[in-house]
């Protein structure tokens, strides 16, 4: 939906709800209609809050305090430059061992990554001790932005042990491809999650406000004979990922 249509809908919608509630509320209402039937689409933007305020006749107060409940929402999420964007969540189950591409994929989403580094080097202490190898191995180390359909949703960290992967260029797109083609695919894993606020590279990385939530999963997998092949961490922007539990007695 074009700007100009958006904000003749809103303007109607505005001025058809119940003049009894708060403008803001209102404001906030006729948005949250656009989005639940899909004339507003994740990552469509909105109109800046001047040009809002402008079209509906309604203060810069007003209009940012029905911008700012959405963002808190998750329906709006702001990005760099002062613009707000309808948001996107993709949901993960934690009951099945899925790579990235796969999550995305199964949602219909397309996968990618933005590499920041691939490297061949000695372990780190904390890596030797979650992995089980000796100071005197060599691991790959992989370090990405994952992204669907070219937004940024997560950064990466993965490392393997040499001994399964002659070469980081061994590896593309999907770091469990490569894994598989060579006989390593994860069979099993012991997942931790956390939370934190994103450090100011975090947000450059991931094109939100320093200091939002992420979800910080860190995740050691197995293969079949109980071999450790793989130690990572990957840092979820909070506002767009959701991780499903199913629960039984």
């Amino acid at each position: 939906m074009n700007h100009v249509a958006l904000l003749d809908r809103l303007r109607n919608d505005v001025g058809s709800l119940d003049t009894g509630q708060p403008l803001y509320r209102r404001l906030r209402l006729a948005i949250e209609k656009l989005v639940e039937g899909g004339l507003l689409k994740p990552g469509d933007l909105l109109p800046g809050e001047r040009v809002l305020a402008e079209a509906l006749a309604l203060s810069r107060v007003t209009v940012r305090k029905a911008i700012e409940a959405l963002v808190e929402d998750g329906l709006l999420r702001r990005r760099h430059g002062s613009k707000t964007e309808i948001a996107s969540h993709v949901e993960k189950s934690l009951s099945t061992l899925t790579s990235f591409s796969e999550d995305m994929e199964s949602r219909g989403l397309v996968p990618g990554c933005v590499w920041i580094s691939k490297e061949i080097s000695r372990p780190s202490p904390a890596e030797m001790m979650a992995l089980g190898i000796a100071s005197g191995e060599q691991v790959l180390r992989f370090r990405r932005i994952r992204t669907a359909d070219e937004a940024p949703i997560a950064i990466e960290t993965s490392t393997v042990p040499a001994r399964f992967l002659r070469s980081p260029e061994l590896v593309d797109k999907s770091l469990y491809q490569a894994l598989g083609a060579v006989g390593a695919m994860p069979q099993r894993a012991i997942q931790r999650m956390r939370s934190r606020p994103a450090s100011a590279r975090d947000a450059e990385l991931l094109q939100i406000e320093a200091g939002a939530p992420l979800l910080i999963v860190e995740r050691r997998c197995f293969l079949a004979d109980e071999q450790l092949v793989e130690l990572s961490e990957t840092r979820y922007r909070g506002d767009v990922y959701d991780f499903v539990f199913e629960l039984r007695r």
